[in-house]
């Protein structure tokens, strides 16, 4: 009876174990053809319409988290703001100014909305040094897209 005893409590023992969910495995992500390269890099705007330090500094997460996955020199990343998103583009205001010029040195785009800075009483001097102007930022969007950009409006 004590051999019974034992290998009923040993069943027992894995009987829960043999019932837990197992834990996610990590996917590839299958590169499309042409696969990024220095010479066809896959190019991406991230838009930026948001003045909360939270949502802006995902969207500069999302921007490195790009560069890392395809490697800095197989992408180009462009951070175009307008509306309330350009408040993180004035130098004397924005949460997140040396995130910014930091990415700038690893060659992330930040385009700023001159109708935006029109309406807002914001001059191109005001801007952190290094981010570019465009007519109209959602314009540049959809001018860009046209020309083969991916959008991503995290």
């Amino acid at each position: 009876m004590s051999i019974k005893v034992a290998a009923l409590s040993a069943l027992l023992a894995i009987v829960p174990a043999l019932a837990l969910p197992t834990p996610a495995v990590a996917k590839e992500t299958v590169l499309a053809d042409p696969k990024p390269g220095f010479d066809n890099p896959r190019r991406i705007m991230l838009q930026l319409t948001s003045d909360d330090p939270k949502v802006i500094n995902n969207i500069l997460y999302n921007a490195v988290n790009l560069q890392k996955f395809y490697g800095q020199d197989n992408v180009q990343v462009a951070v175009v703001a307008f509306g309330p998103g350009m408040e993180a583009l004035y130098a004397r205001s924005s949460p997140v100014r040396e995130r910014v010029e930091s990415l700038l040195q690893y060659g992330v785009e930040f385009i700023g909305c001159g109708n935006t800075m029109e309406t807002t009483g914001h001059r191109p001097e005001e801007l952190i040094q290094g981010v570019e102007v465009v007519t109209a930022g959602i314009a540049e969007i959809v001018e860009r897209q046209l020309q083969g950009w991916s959008y991503v409006r995290p």
